[in-house]
């Protein structure tokens, strides 16, 4: 009987440790992921060549279908002959906003470290960034030219393309830098995707970064997306639109029916979507055909990259981001060989003769493929060991152990815009933004009196303001050990004398909406008005706050805005505030004043004007900002009348319905008189 006990004891010890074992078994695993150097090398090397496959493939896809599908099915599984015979000359592959943009992110964490600023962002994006971007890119690059920092480079206020594509295909490399840490590259990837975008249009970028991160140690395409809407705010835009594309694809899950798929996906989230966001490149839309391409390739590199092509609207993004997925998933060896050797007279030993010429950002070096994967391996070693991870070796071979628990936290930064401005006697609110979502932070005036009438709490000035004059206010902000000072100007005007003028003056009265409605327009027609009375309403954004001076001309015209008065007026400061832009005009080329005289003529400023921010005298349309508050300053004047006047910007453009058009854009022009102070 003691015999029985005893083996019934020691059975029972066994089985106690064995069980205390696997439970630090099991919670050493759910906390650290195990991963060779090796097979995450080939992982990150299948990224960028399967982005480089998706974007080269994708190209002549780029927009073109939009009402209706591809018209073929498939089995067109080659590049085009103009791109194959440029890679033909290069001798290799060629940058695109696909993959040129997180190349140029790559090298600034080699420059700043594994976690660059906002502000050595926005340097590297001043400096290399000056042709070849679009829509949010674009309003994002001409808002840092003007000194705007992120995230109000991406804001709904200073960005109307806050809701398209952009971010979901220039940030992918956050997430290939930190493999396995989930919550790392969702939070890194949010914070990269507001320096062009804003709300629900980071989301889809979001959800890349959680597939991309977890594709390292997770192939089951339908888990990977649904680890990504573990990441976006449940019930938000996107989290909806994936939830609907997979009720969609179980509708019609034979890949035969794509098409009909297809109609209702566009039936939803484009032909239905608001006419504020309603555009093909929108973020939600294009990130709705990149999971139903995922949905119908199951995990096959030619299926996905196929029915990416053929969904339409901005396909080549989507043909880019999918495949950097796939290659993450099922490494080199599962990259279709005759996408990365076209020829077939091959002389190359590596993919893409293992080249990546840049030939769209100024001053990028032309770079062996190999030594970028080298550089991303770097960089995520050092992240993964700043993180709580390790690297060690076993039997010769190298492995990362990687902390699951990572979460990024940015550098602190405070984002303003130039000439916040108010006036006297009227209620107002104004928010700094800063590079942090969460509230754990403080704020200071930095030994200094706000002007009367003014409070500031928690990061925001507000009040009545019971004086008029400049202020520079300096503001501290502080987040653990963190701390960072900036200094605010806040200008505060007497009463708008523009709210009582008896009359507007402007060359073009009202919008040529037939030549309009012709041309190639970005933002959302609802934010348009069609008569230049909105000048002085006191709107700044939204519906019916925007006016473009469109006309039949094709040539460059002098335009201008203003008002007259039946009585003179004392004036020392007009302030312009800029409407949304298009890639081919919405500008003043120049700036001037005029005034009535005492004769009744209009005659131009003699004793000249500063205006704040520098006003960019050129026509590139790059290094004009959406949504500006021109500040413009000179000794006072008393007159019956004054404007704003210079050449309309525009000219040339690729798109054949926006050749040759010049026109400018406004949303508001206010007149002050001089500051006492």
């Amino acid at each position: 009987m003691k015999k029985i006990f005893f083996t019934i004891a020691i059975i029972f010890s066994i089985f106690s440790i064995f069980s205390i074992f696997q439970f630090f078994k099991n919670s050493y695993f759910n906390q650290y992921y195990i991963i060779s150097k090796s097979e995450y090398t080939d992982k990150a090397y299948a990224s960028w060549l399967g982005q480089i496959i998706g974007n080269i493939y994708g190209l002549p896809h780029e927009c073109q279908y939009i009402d209706e599908p591809r018209p073929e099915n498939f089995g067109i599984m080659f590049y085009q002959d103009y791109y194959l015979n440029r890679m033909k000359d290069i001798g290799g592959s060629f940058s695109d906003d696909d993959t040129d943009i997180e190349y140029m992110y790559l090298l600034q964490m080699e420059k700043h470290g594994i976690e660059p600023s906002y502000s050595e962002l926005v340097d590297a994006w001043k400096y290399h960034v000056r042709d070849r971007v679009w829509l949010a890119n674009r309003a994002a690059i001409g808002a840092m030219r003007i000194g705007l920092t992120p995230p109000l480079t991406g804001s709904k206020n200073k960005n109307p393309h806050w809701f398209q594509i952009d971010p979901q295909l220039v940030n992918e490399i956050w997430a290939v830098t930190s493999p396995g840490m989930t919550n790392y590259a969702c939070g890194k990837s949010a914070w990269a995707a507001k320096i062009t975008n804003d709300d629900w249009g980071i989301e889809p970028t979001i959800h890349y970064a959680a597939m991309y991160s977890s594709a390292f140690f997770e192939k089951d395409i339908k888990k990977l997306i649904s680890i990504g809407l573990d990441h976006i705010p449940e019930n938000g835009v996107f989290y909806n639109t994936v939830k609907e594309v997979i009720n969609i694809f179980n509708k019609y899950p034979d890949i035969e029916d794509w098409k009909k798929a297809r109609k209702e996906l566009s039936d939803k989230f484009y032909f239905n979507e608001p006419e504020t966001t309603k555009t093909m490149w929108n973020a939600n839309l294009n990130g709705a055909c990149g999971i139903l391409a995922l949905l119908y390739g199951d995990g096959d590199f030619i299926k996905t990259l196929d029915i990416a092509a053929g969904l339409g609207f901005d396909a080549d993004n989507q043909t880019a981001t999918m495949s950097g997925l796939l290659g993450i998933i099922n490494g080199t060896d599962g990259l279709p060989e005759n996408l990365l050797y076209p020829f077939k007279e091959n002389t190359w030993d590596k993919p893409f003769n293992d080249f990546y010429k840049n030939v769209s950002r100024y001053d990028l070096p032309d770079i062996k493929i190999s030594k970028m994967v080298e550089m991303t391996v770097d960089q995520a070693e050092k992240i993964i060991v700043s993180n709580g991870g390790e690297i060690y070796e076993d039997e010769g071979q190298v492995f990362y152990k990687i902390s699951k628990e990572s979460n990024f936290n940015p550098k602190l930064e405070i984002s303003f815009e130039p000439n916040p401005i108010f006036q006297k006697g009227t209620s107002f609110k104004y928010k700094l933004f800063t590079s942090h979502d969460n509230n754990d932070l403080e704020w200071d005036i930095y030994n200094q009196e706000l002007p009367e009438g003014v409070v500031f709490e928690n990061g925001t000035f507000s009040g009545i303001p019971e004086v008029t004059g400049n202020f520079k206010i300096g503001v501290y902000l502080r987040r653990d050990n963190q701390e960072v000072f900036k200094e605010i100007n806040l200008t505060i005007f007497e009463k708008n004398i523009a709210l009582e003028a008896d009359k507007i003056v402007s060359y073009i009265s009202k919008t040529d909406t037939l030549t309009r409605d012709k041309m190639w327009i970005t933002v959302g027609k609802k934010i348009f008005s069609n008569d230049v009375s909105i000048i002085n309403d006191g709107k700044y954004l939204g519906d019916n706050s925007v006016f473009y001076s469109i006309n039949d001309s094709n040539k460059s015209f002098i335009d201008y805005y203003g008002y007259e008065w039946d009585n003179p007026k004392l004036i020392g400061n007009i302030v312009f505030r800029t409407g949304s832009m298009e890639e081919n005009g919405g500008w003043f080329k120049n700036i001037e004043i005029e005034y009535i005289n005492d004769k009744g003529d209009w005659i131009k400023l003699n004793d000249g004007f500063s205006i704040s921010p520098e006003f960019d005298n050129s026509n590139s349309a790059l290094n004009k900002s959406h949504f500006v508050n021109y500040l413009i300053h000179f000794s006072p004047i008393n007159t019956e009348g004054i404007r704003i006047t210079g050449y309309a910007g525009g000219g040339d453009h690729w798109h054949e319905l926006s050749k040759n058009s010049y026109f400018t854009s406004i949303t508001e022009l206010e007149i002050y008189p001089p500051l006492k102070n």
